[in-house]
């Protein structure tokens, strides 16, 4: 058995695992904890909570601080050029070296990945995508924003500028909605759980849930026309990356992963814009559950693409 720690920095909660990995690469979870990422106290509150969850998970696991394996997935990434935070909804971690920071606090390095690669590369080897592990699987996350993470013959692939994956800042709906990176029309803008509540609420004067949105489309015609906002969106962008890269498989993730629409409709919408006569990628609901970010970044080995900086 090897005994590592998992830590997950999302926009609203930060959380700890430490698991089990036996020789044959099955993880059990040995204990969990979550705390707010309070993202609205700064940046450097944020590394605080950070540092100080690493310790209280390496010291109730009963391990070394210096040599315990430490995963972190992360909302963006990394420059190659200068190793601070790019691409980050959590906004406020956007041009901090928050790797170098983390790592002084700790004394230690720490290996870094995007949270959407690490929800993929989990369900890859741990979870629904187990299947088609020896492909190339996609993993999509929507949720409070849209991210995805491409994992090739079951190792994550970050790409030159550590951006593979990126999908939620394609353009689907020409020079509508501007977005935080600074361009209009981002899938983001349209298949977030915001984007779908902000569009049911400029349309009702009312902000609702979007399980309730999604509840009340068959009699509110607001609700229907955001939902269909939603799907036309999801099949524009997922047929622009099934044309791309041709996945063995996708795997749905966040928030918008539990709406059942998403893989009937949806899938049909997919199918109308796809360079092809059919659509065969099998494209399937998470297994794991939330807990697939956090036991990606347990799996991450210490030479993880983000952690170092290319000249």
């Amino acid at each position: 058995m090897t005994r590592r720690i998992g830590i997950d920095l999302g926009g609203t909660k930060i959380e700890a695992v430490v698991v089990d990995v036996d020789d044959a690469g099955a993880l059990s979870i040995a204990s969990r904890r979550r705390i707010p990422t309070s993202a609205d106290e700064g940046y450097e509150a944020i590394v605080a909570r950070l540092a100080g969850l690493v310790r209280e998970a390496v010291r109730e696991a009963g391990l070394d601080l210096a040599t315990a394996p430490i995963g972190c997935g992360m909302p963006g990434n990394f420059t190659r050029r200068t190793a601070l935070v790019k691409n980050s909804n959590t906004v406020c971690l956007n041009g901090r070296p928050l790797r170098a920071d983390l790592e002084r606090a700790l004394g230690r390095a720490v290996a870094f990945d995007n949270d959407a690669n690490c929800f993929a590369l989990a369900e890859t080897r741990l979870g629904a995508a187990r299947a088609w592990q020896g492909g190339l699987v996609f993993g999509v996350i929507m949720g409070t924003g849209v991210g995805g993470g491409i994992v090739h013959r079951g190792e994550v692939w970050s790409g030159a500028q550590g951006i593979a994956g990126e999908w939620g800042h394609h353009a689907v709906f020409e020079g509508r909605r501007a977005c935080y990176c600074g361009h209009t029309g981002c899938l983001e803008r349209w298949a977030s759980g915001p984007a779908v509540e902000g569009d049911y609420a400029e349309r009702s004067g009312q902000r609702l849930p979007l399980a309730e949105i999604a509840a009340r489309r068959a009699s509110d015609a607001h609700a229907a026309a955001a939902i269909e906002n939603l799907i036309e969106a999801f099949g524009r962008g997922l047929a622009n990356l099934i044309d791309v890269l041709d996945p063995s498989a996708v795997v749905l993730g966040g928030g918008l992963s539990n709406l059942a629409l998403l893989y009937d409709e949806g899938r049909a919408r997919v199918a109308k814009y796809v360079f092809n006569d059919e659509l065969l990628t099998p494209i399937v609901p998470p297994a794991l559950g939330d807990s697939a970010g956090v036991l990606g970044a347990a799996l991450l080995e210490p030479h993880a693409c983000l952690s170092g900086v290319v000249e």
